[in-house]
């Protein structure tokens, strides 16, 4: 049967006790709103402590982007952080790991990353992904392992997929 209201209260509410570590997200020059919508959503649900926009991302306020936000934009705290270079420095002051999720020659399967303690991941826009600036800046890449045909995913689908991963790290150490 499906879960009652207060039964899923009561389930996320069991989850965010088991929850230690912070996670952050920066996303460079995402541009789709309804990318951005549901980035956002994803952010919610995986209680991403703050995000970071970079380049020339769509920000939350844009009309469209809540058609997937869903309302969710008001739930994580975010600011425009100009360059991805100035967006990893205002991710380090805050004491957080920056791995970027990337297919570069140098990355490791999402799965061996270091997404232990406080992490923020970092994607980037629909077509050219991480920019070399936001790659060179990163603590570490990883990349989602795929064995079908298809050479990427979607950055919101890649984005959920990270979080839940560094989500599911910290429930399990």
């Amino acid at each position: 049967r499906q879960l009652r209201g207060t039964d899923v209260k009561r389930l996320n509410r069991d989850w965010r006790r088991r929850t230690d570590a912070r996670l952050g997200l920066l996303v460079e020059s995402v541009t789709q709103p309804f990318n951005i919508g549901s980035i956002i959503r994803s952010a919610a649900v995986f209680g991403v402590d703050h995000l970071w926009l970079a380049g020339n991302a769509t920000p939350p306020t844009h009309k469209a982007v809540d058609k997937t936000a869903l309302g969710t934009a008001r739930l994580v705290p975010w600011e425009h952080a100009g360059t991805p270079a100035a967006a990893a420095a205002a991710v380090r002051e805050q004491g957080l790991r920056l791995v970027a999720v990337e297919l570069t020659a140098d990355a490791v399967p999402l799965h061996e990353a270091p997404l232990d303690g406080d992490v923020c991941l970092a994607v980037g826009g629909e077509d050219h992904g991480c920019s070399p600036a936001l790659l060179a800046a990163a603590d570490a890449v990883a990349y989602i392992p795929q064995i079908g045909r298809v050479g990427s995913l979607n950055v919101a689908v890649a984005t959920a997929i990270a979080l839940a991963e560094a989500r599911r790290r910290d429930w399990t150490t």
